[in-house]
């Protein structure tokens, strides 16, 4: 634990601390005069972005406005067009529109085009006339009969979604036919409100559109009532555009543009047309309104917010740095002339304190040591002890001081010391009740005060016990040593037992087998059709169970011969070892195509001849067992540190997976697949004799994967 600051301030002078006070009274006075500027500086910034901001947004309005008596010259050369043919064709609508390049004027605007006016017998009139020239049939929709109709004849850009729109009855539509009927009836455009165009329908887009509607009248004339109006009226150009996209066009070139929103307010009700209003507080608002074509479009203005705008005064920021970085300055010296009064003072106190608490740490280390400690002079002998030390001596601390330390010890003894430097030695001494004690003591320099005379400081520690101890684990290992020798010559004797008795049993048990088998062979040649068919069928399955005999017989002893011999570690490619076994299996089975995948690289050390005993009895397992599948398939692969071989053949339940490792545990039909139920026991020794681990996992009929680690260096 770290231990605690000292309060200088608290042992000096109470007049030395009017300094600090006078420092921190020019540091608030100057910052106060910084805040002052920087509170009437931000106002005139920010009355200076609320006129900038008013001028963008009147700027924004009359744009606005502009554009739309933009759209109002394109649709009137449409209304000319008119005027100088009777009624122009597609084509010329067409090439009228093409040289208008609205796609590159006016991206916003969704078409242009026209929409006839009649009652019913003038538009059959009309369907007839444009069926006998040869321009198809015209289709009016919604069906319905009418007193009028405002259908789309023509509508261009010749777009997909614009020619699906031609035909349809806009007069129908009860917001359209409010901007048709007052155009027709005023002889001027009128805008109409927020519609859905008909090339929209079921297609997502960014908020409504409006129609800018001009009167079209027969021959270019302009009646003077409204009654002539509507005898006169052809139809109407119009001009389709998104607002979204009305308004973005039109403020795309501002440097700053203004957040707005624009709601429909003509007759009194409120229609919202386009919102991208932030959601943060603004500094400002204002509001505007347009009058366009029979429409009032009320326009609501928003600023950034004021920490935006404020973030923006560069010039104001940089002036009230400069300002504070000043009155840091002003209080950084002032501060260093109030601290240099009180440095002698605090430096004094510090070092009074220091050696005080220096001297109580000391005391409490020797008072309170389990390690007895003494203080040595120049003369060895001994200035002041600990209690500890007193009892290691035996004697009260009053008769230890002002003895030789040396005299407390045992003579010829290791009591040389070096003039310098921290030494240790071991040394011997009578216990008060006559007993040996050994005692281990360290020396070290101890620089004293001036005028006192330490030289040394000695520390003793009691060690008998602990010599005592290590003695009598020293001679436990000897005797451990001599049982481990002995054992291991115990096990090595019935290891060569048990290898004397698997031969000895292997050559008795062959023996009768052969005869077995050679006496039913001759029997069944020589006396085979006395004996009769049940009697050759029972002479077969014995010779059959001789074999399986000598088969088992011959596994035991390649089992046996796994635990002999030392091994011989080599650094192994456990890829190209792999690949050399399915080859061998190919070769034995050339029919047979089974899907066989080596990740290459693989490598590992052990010995040769068990590893490679270890892969034919996993490769042969995995490849008996896909006998039945489709498509068999096998790989041998690494994960982290294990390797593995899996296969997809008949697999086994998840429960008997520790019995696979058993000798002679087998968990198919000898009739289903052929074997002796030695070779994963085979495995699993080869494995720990190498000092790894192997496990199992699988599923019945989904395969089975056999997971092993040998190690990567020798093993010594």
């Amino acid at each position: 634990m770290p231990p605690a600051k000292v309060d200088d301030t608290a042992n000096a002078p109470r007049s030395a601390l009017i300094g600090p006070a006078l420092a921190l009274l020019v540091l608030a006075a100057s910052l106060l005069l910084v805040w002052l500027y920087w509170r009437s500086a931000h106002a005139r910034e920010m009355e200076a972005a609320r006129v900038e901001f008013e001028a963008r947004a009147d700027e924004a309005t009359a744009l606005l406005g502009q554009r739309l008596g933009e759209y109002e010259l394109v649709a009137r050369g449409g209304v000319s067009l008119f005027a100088s043919v009777a009624r122009p064709s597609a084509r010329q609508w067409r090439d009228y529109v093409d040289g208008l390049s609205l796609d590159r004027r006016y991206p916003e605007m969704v078409g242009l085009g026209f929409a006839t006016y009649g009652t019913p017998g003038e538009l059959a009139a009309l369907q007839e006339l444009l069926r006998d020239s040869g321009q198809g049939l015209f289709s009016v929709w919604p069906r319905g009969v009418r007193e009028h109709y405002g259908a789309i004849l023509y509508l261009e850009p010749h777009s997909p979604a614009n020619v699906g729109a031609i035909g349809f009855d806009m007069f129908s539509d009860p917001v359209r036919n409010v901007a048709m009927e007052a155009s027709r009836d005023s002889g001027l455009p009128r805008l109409s409100g927020q519609v859905e165009l008909v090339q929209d329908r079921g297609v997502a887009v960014s908020g409504p559109a409006m129609l800018l509607m001009l009167p079209v009248y027969r021959f270019g004339d302009r009646p003077g009532s409204t009654a002539a109006r509507r005898e006169s009226l052809q139809g109407w150009v119009y001009a389709a555009f998104r607002v979204r996209g009305w308004v973005d066009a039109t403020l795309r070139t501002m440097v700053q543009r203004p957040a707005m929103r624009i709601e429909d307010v003509t007759g009194g009700a409120s229609r919202p047309l386009y919102d991208d209003l932030a959601r943060e507080a603004p500094a400002f608002t204002t509001e505007g309104t347009l009058e366009a074509y029979g429409r009032t479009l009320r326009l609501e203005y928003r600023s950034r917010p004021e920490s935006a705008i404020t973030a923006g005064m560069t010039n104001l920021r940089s002036t009230v740095a400069v300002g504070v970085l000043a009155s840091l300055l002003l209080f950084a010296v002032a501060l260093v002339l109030a601290r240099t009064h009180l440095r002698a003072e605090r430096l004094a106190a510090r070092m009074t304190e220091s050696y005080r608490r220096s001297e109580q740490r000391f005391r409490a280390a020797m008072e309170y040591s389990a390690i007895g400690k003494a203080l040595l002079d120049n003369h060895d002998r001994i200035v002041d002890a600990n209690p500890a030390m007193a009892r290691i001596l035996g004697r009260p601390l009053e008769q230890l001081v002002g003895t030789r330390f040396d005299d407390w010890f045992l003579q010829g003894e290791d009591g040389q010391r070096r003039p310098g430097g921290v030494h240790r030695s071991t040394r011997s001494l009578l216990s008060e009740g006559g007993g040996l004690r050994q005692v281990q003591m360290t020396y070290a320099p101890v620089p004293g005060e001036i005028g006192e005379d330490f030289a040394r400081l000695v520390q003793v520690e009691d060690v008998t016990d602990r010599l005592r101890a290590e003695a009598q684990v020293l001679a436990l290992n000897r005797t451990l040593e001599a049982r481990v020798q002995a054992r291991t010559r115990e096990l090595t004797s019935a290891n060569q037992d048990l290898e004397s008795f698997a031969y000895s049993v292997s050559h008795d048990l062959r023996a009768p087998l052969r005869a077995i088998d050679g006496f039913s062979r001759l029997l069944l040649e020589r006396h085979g059709e006395a004996i009769g068919e049940d009697g050759r069928e029972h002479l077969v399955r014995v010779r059959n169970a001789a074999a399986r005999m000598g088969s088992l017989i011959e596994s035991l002893l390649k089992m046996a011969r796994l635990g002999r011999g030392g091994l011989k570690p080599a650094a192994l490619d456990l890829s190209r070892m792999a690949a050399e076994v399915v080859a061998e299996l190919r070769s034995n089975e050339p029919g047979r195509e089974v899907d066989v995948v080596i990740e290459p690289g693989l490598s590992a050390t052990g010995d040769p001849h068990l590893v490679r005993n270890l892969l034919e009895n996993l490769l042969a397992n995995a490849w008996k067992f896909t006998r039945d599948q489709v498509q068999p398939r096998i790989e041998v692969g690494r994960d982290g540190e294990e390797f593995f071989v899996r296969d997809n053949g008949a697999g086994f339940p998840a429960a008997y997976a520790d019995k696979l490792f058993r000798p002679f545990q087998r968990l198919h039909a000898q009739e289903q697949f052929a074997g002796d139920g030695i070779g994963l026991a085979s495995v699993k020794r080869i494995v720990e004799r190498h000092g790894g681990t192997i496990r199992a996992e699988g599923a019945e009929g989904e395969g089975a994967t056999f997971h092993f680690t040998l190690p990567e260096t020798p093993q010594e």
